[in-house]
């Protein structure tokens, strides 16, 4: 900006005096940073979002079967060399990722039974104590869910199958909870997952 630009700008400062206060106006100079064009009705970027997403939808079945391999993977690892924040971690992030990325993929089923696994490993005081059995449900039906997607009839299935192991978690959270009443309020609070 050269001087006579600050001089022009210094210039242009509005200032409205009243008895109590001021009221100082100051220029955009971004104004002059901001380009203009015309809006082009043709271009429509949800449109455009949506047919990238399309193309790669072939691509989602893989990357749904890998989550769940990870999963089963870091379930597995648990299992052969027991418990250790690495494992923990692992079969956590791999829950997440299947539960943020279930519906994107074509794959809604899936979230309730993992977003419930994942509530299990957030709200439970000592994750060692946690049941493997309940740990391993959680695994089978997610995977099983994935499997079996495009089958008939599948859909009343896997919804009883996510309610029944979100029952199943939630009277274990609430029993191993009772003496942090700050988590039973989260534990019985709905869940986030979209019921479909």
């Amino acid at each position: 900006m050269t001087a006579r630009e600050r001089d022009t700008t210094a210039a242009k400062i509005e200032v409205e005096t009243f008895p109590d206060h001021q009221i100082i106006r100051q220029p955009n100079p971004l104004r002059r940073a901001v380009k203009r064009v015309a809006e082009n009705p043709a271009d429509d970027p949800v449109a455009r979002a949506e047919k990238a997403l399309d193309g790669l939808s072939d691509e989602f079945e893989g990357w749904m079967r890998q989550e769940c391999e990870r999963l089963a993977a870091a379930h597995a690892a648990i299992l052969k060399k027991g418990l250790n924040r690495t494992a923990q971690d692992e079969l956590f992030r791999a829950a997440h990722d299947i539960k943020g990325a279930a519906a994107t993929f074509g794959y809604p089923m899936a979230a309730a039974a993992a977003d419930s696994l994942c509530r299990i490993m957030e709200h439970a005081p000592d994750f060692a104590t946690v049941p493997n059995e309940l740990i391993a449900h959680h695994v089978n039906a997610i995977q099983a869910i994935v499997r079996e997607h495009r089958r008939f009839g599948v859909a009343s299935v896997a919804d009883e199958l996510s309610r029944k192991l979100r029952g199943v978690a939630d009277e274990y959270l609430t029993a191993v909870n009772q003496d942090r009443p700050e988590h039973l309020e989260l534990i019985l609070g709905p869940s986030i997952i979209p019921a479909e």
